[in-house]
């Protein structure tokens, strides 16, 4: 088979299954080469297909619907499904054992800036809870370092933020409020290609799939440990210890799932808070942006 260029959106531990994939030899063991190609901003993740550097990006479904929004000819397809819930949590200092998403109203609420998914899928669960999330004195544009450290400082009530900065959160004193995946499945993670791809490197990407597949069951069967030795070369700057209490948290919330398949619940899902928030003018239909024919 012919090797194949992965290229990474940005490096977080939410893609644990992704990077357990590589580093166990899933994909070899099909006999398929991958080269892992480094990212660095999510939104040229997919670009990098589009313009020959990639046969496949990781990201989110997001993109797709954007492009095909844009352009209902786009030739990009999501398949391969890696993370199916919100993997971002809602944390203040105060513990809130009873708390509601209404409750955010005159909070200080600092959301991520880095990408855009995880506040239009947040804005459409606090419109579900009965607040206008526009009324809302939400702090924009700082990343989730900048809003840790002002939560720390007491400049901010609440942040919008993900794992490692909750478990050193928590580590500081802090409580989480809200974990966004009690939502239910969300699409956040799936292989990226065109349709041109998907056709002419067919057996390529059904190797791909079926790493995954692997990679998946083996990430549900594995401790938690055992899941953060595996994936800890990719990040060398955290403690293994760290990365298997982040990896503890997000395995009972399921956000991983039990297979590759994108079934449709979790696209409408998403597509509906992109509707809700503007982001998108028309949901593209799941037939449209996801092929899971590459599933054995």
């Amino acid at each position: 088979m012919r090797p194949i260029r992965l290229q990474e959106t940005f490096r977080q531990l939410f893609y644990a299954p992704l990077y357990a994939a590589l580093a166990r030899g899933a994909y070899a063991r099909q006999g398929l080469a991958v080269a892992l190609l480094e990212g660095g901003d999510p939104a040229r993740a997919k670009d990098a297909v589009l313009e020959g550097r990639a046969e496949v990006a990781w990201g989110g479904p997001m993109r797709v619907m954007l492009a095909l929004d844009a352009d209902p000819a786009c030739p990009l397809r999501c398949f391969g499904a890696s993370v199916l819930g919100d993997p971002f949590f809602l944390v203040g200092r105060a513990p809130r054992p009873d708390f509601r998403l209404r409750d955010l109203a005159g909070l200080r609420l600092a959301t991520v800036s880095e990408v855009p998914t995880p506040w239009w899928a947040l804005q459409e669960d606090i419109r579900q809870d009965g607040l206008d999330p526009a009324a809302l004195p939400r702090i924009t544009g700082r990343s989730m370092g900048q809003n840790a450290a002002a939560l720390l400082r007491g400049e901010v009530d609440v942040v919008q933020i993900f794992e490692p900065f909750v478990t050193r959160l928590e580590d500081a004193g802090c409580h989480i409020w809200h974990a966004a995946a009690a939502r239910g499945p969300t699409a956040y993670t799936t292989f990226i290609s065109t349709t041109a791809l998907i056709a002419d490197m067919r057996p390529e990407f059904r190797a791909l799939v079926r790493g995954l597949a692997e990679t998946l069951a083996w990430l549900h069967a594995a401790t938690d440990t055992e899941v953060a030795e595996t994936i800890a070369p990719f990040f060398p700057g955290l403690d293994q210890g760290l990365i298997a209490r982040c990896i503890a948290r997000y395995r009972p919330l399921g956000i991983w799932p039990a297979t590759p398949h994108f079934p449709p619940a979790p696209w409408e899902r998403l597509a509906h808070a992109m509707r809700s928030a503007g982001a998108i003018r028309r949901a593209p239909d799941h037939q449209q942006g996801v092929d899971n024919s590459l599933i054995d």
